[in-house]
């Protein structure tokens, strides 16, 4: 590895740290505009998370280790995530190390962890909160897998630098497989990170919260971090997306420094149309109830699988 691949390593990392939360500002903002609200200021996720930072925590009295260590083993999960996903450059040392399937199991981690830590404390709410995220997971998850499986055999490969890469090298034109597929990651993006329909992040109804009901008993850096693995999990998402359906951007092979600073704007660029456009989804939605969840996912799943025909069957 050359030591510009490193560069461009540290670079990916640095940048969904810190890009993560004004990622999720940015979405926030849109979707006020489009509802004809006063935005909040696009750095008040960080203003939120400095403050956090900066409290001291309250844990219950019953609560075990897993309680504690959870918040720091789902944000490592998703920083480990962001490292092995080419959103600036797709010559990266960390990437030989886990594939595209891999990276699906680093949710499901995350999502294990925080759902375990949810139930630990025995609150009604966070025991709530958490089979629903379970059962969101368990029908996303197969969706996500089936997506993952279309661009495998596209590209002809798991690891998705270079799926990114052979995905950038193919030819314009509309492809109905990938057409398919997109919408069914969409939908899936949607549900994996608490959006509405499925999930409302800016909500504290008992009765329809998913994600933030497994917050409830977290407080200070605790939940400082559980916030910003949640704007990163989004942010991944996003990557993922643009990695497998708009790969055009990144620093392709062992490109130079030149092509890694167009990169940057690129990134930039297609995060801001990207929230805009899930702000846009959201505002056009409206919030489904949590027992419809399975036939929102399971048409997610069905779009994959209709993707995976047309590919097989006309290999388009």
């Amino acid at each position: 590895m050359k030591p510009v691949d490193w560069f461009t390593q540290v670079l990916e990392v640095a940048a969904a740290l810190a890009a993560a939360p004004l990622f999720q500002g940015w979405v926030n903002q849109c979707r006020a505009w489009l509802q004809n609200r006063r935005a909040p200021p696009l750095l008040q996720t960080y203003r939120g998370l400095r403050k956090l930072f900066h409290k001291d925590a309250v844990i219950a009295l019953h609560a075990s280790p897993l309680f504690r260590a959870a918040p720091y083993v789902v944000f490592s999960a998703m920083l480990a995530a962001a490292a092995i996903i080419p959103s600036m450059g797709t010559r990266l040392p960390f990437s030989a190390a886990a594939d595209a399937i891999a990276l699906v199991g680093l949710f499901a981690t995350a999502r294990v962890f925080l759902s375990l830590a949810a139930m630990d404390i025995g609150t009604p709410f966070g025991t709530l909160g958490a089979r629903r995220e379970m059962m969101v997971g368990f029908l996303a998850e197969p969706a996500l897998l089936m997506v993952v499986f279309v661009t495998a055999l596209i590209s002809a490969t798991t690891s998705l630098p270079v799926m990114s890469e052979r995905m950038a090298t193919q030819s314009l034109a509309l492809s109905p497989s990938l057409a398919f597929t997109a919408v069914a990651f969409t939908m899936v993006l949607l549900a994996e990170n608490g959006r509405i329909p499925i999930d409302n992040p800016a909500t504290h109804l008992e009765l329809t919260m998913i994600h933030e009901a497994m917050l409830l008993e977290y407080s200070a850096r605790h939940l400082a971090l559980m916030e910003w693995s949640a704007a990163l999990k989004l942010f991944n998402y996003a990557c993922i997306g643009f990695a497998l359906f708009i790969p055009w951007g990144p620093a392709m092979g062992g490109a130079g420094p030149f092509a890694l600073s167009a990169a940057i704007p690129a990134l930039a660029l297609k995060l801001a149309a990207a929230g805009g456009a899930l702000a846009l989804i959201e505002t056009l939605s409206a919030k489904l109830r949590v027992f419809r969840a399975p036939e929102f996912l399971a048409t997610a799943f069905l779009f994959a699988v209709l993707g995976l025909l047309v590919h097989l069957l006309l290999g388009a």
